[in-house]
């Protein structure tokens, strides 16, 4: 059986910055529950393509990480400010 290695979810730079725009453009419970269900999506996504669970679990921990850390930084520099 082949090992399949999964794409590092934290170089999908363009997903994760729209992720944490539609995150901040909700209330924050909404937020929470949209970027819940996106690592849900995600990991269901890896599962069905034969990944293994550790792998999948690692992605999800870098992947919401990437997001929140990108929801930060867009509040501490704003598009635009100069």
């Amino acid at each position: 059986m082949a090992i399949i290695v999964p794409f590092p979810t934290i170089r999908r730079r363009a997903f994760i910055e729209r992720q944490a725009h539609r995150a901040s453009c909700l209330s924050p419970e909404s937020g929470e529950k949209h970027i819940r269900r996106q690592l849900d999506i995600q990991s269901e996504t890896m599962a069905r393509k034969g990944i293994h669970a550790a792998q999948i679990e690692h992605e999800r921990i870098t992947l919401e990480a990437a997001i929140r850390a990108e929801l930060v930084r867009a509040r501490l520099f704003p598009t635009g400010a100069a």
